[in-house]
């Protein structure tokens, strides 16, 4: 799925916390966000997902052909404007994306049931999980609210993958998660946009996970994208540590 961003502009009182003119993000892409705390890469991803309505501008989604229409050009939608994007869209900014009354078989399945898959069939994708989850999330007869940060952080990012989404969209993906699980959860981003051919979009602090997985990358800096790098084979490795050690 391919995103447009045109004239995007959002301000919190005097401070800008976005101020983008033009970006595309491509089909395909794996694209790792990157900035220093208040470089709004939070603030542009809530604009994406429609969660908060921008002063200018658009973000302008391309969804897929389907099997309705196998030979018509892809419809593009304005979030703002559309629900059609949700359909193909999985994401997880922070806690507030979990119903935490829940245990987490039971938010699971409720995933599952919004997006259209029966008890087995969550029973049966959640199998792909088994190793990221680490015996710590199933079974443990706890509501969601009082699993550890790094487990509720896994309750999201495995929601998030659920129903194989194009579009993925994840908020300091690695925050909370132990060396083993964050090298788990590289491989299962890479996974899912080799198999599914997804657009990846994933924020972090961490430099050294984010040139791991991502393709190409955008430096924010006080809402403005000052730089958008290639990323073949860790490329852009030299020049982040370069600017993030000034």
């Amino acid at each position: 799925m391919n995103i447009r961003i045109e004239n995007l502009k959002k301000s919190f009182g005097e401070k800008t916390a976005v101020d983008i003119n033009e970006f595309t993000i491509r089909d395909g892409d794996m694209l790792g966000l990157v900035g220093n705390n208040g470089a709004g890469k939070t603030t542009l991803f809530r604009l994406i997902l429609d969660l908060i309505k921008a002063d200018e501008g658009q973000v302008a989604i391309t969804l897929p052909a389907n099997e309705q229409e196998p030979t018509g050009a892809p419809v593009v939608v304005n979030p703002a404007l559309s629900e059609d994007w949700k359909t193909y869209t999985g994401a997880y900014i922070d806690e507030g994306f979990l119903i935490d009354f829940l245990t987490p078989e039971e938010y699971f399945q409720f995933i599952g049931k919004v997006n259209g898959m029966d008890k087995h069939a969550v029973e049966e994708r959640l199998k792909d999980f088994e190793h990221f989850m680490n015996g710590e999330v199933l079974g443990q007869k706890k509501l969601i609210r009082n699993l550890s940060a790094g487990n509720k952080q896994k309750v999201g990012i495995i929601s998030t993958l659920m129903n194989r989404p194009q579009l993925v969209i994840l908020d300091e993906p690695f925050n909370f998660l132990d060396p083993s699980s964050q090298n788990n959860l590289k491989h299962l981003l890479k996974q899912h946009q080799q198999e599914i051919g997804a657009t990846v979009l994933i924020s972090s602090h961490n430099l050294a996970h984010t040139v791991d997985i991502s393709n190409r990358i955008a430096l924010l800096e006080h809402g403005v994208i000052i730089r958008d790098l290639p990323n073949s084979e860790g490329s852009a490795r030299n020049e982040l540590e370069a600017y993030f050690d000034q």
